[in-house]
């Protein structure tokens, strides 16, 4: 996997809590879920690199059959 880039995003901090509950539902975390979000976008106008990497599914990872996760 590529590297990832880091940003520093300002939110209204009404508009974190509702990403942070919305996110918590979809059992992701905050930052997966804006990058779910900014994906999403992307793709609906037609603007997601063929490249870009899958997201990891959301929730826990499965563990491998000697219980590693």
């Amino acid at each position: 996997m590529s590297e990832r880039k880091s940003i520093l995003l300002r939110l209204d901090p009404t508009v974190h809590d509702a990403l942070a509950r919305w996110a918590g539902d979809e059992l992701r975390s905050t930052n997966a879920q804006i990058e779910y979000l900014l994906r999403r976008a992307l793709a609906d106008a037609g603007r997601l690199p063929d490249r870009a990497a899958e997201m990891r599914k959301p929730g826990r990872p499965r563990s491998d059959s000697r219980g590693a996760i």
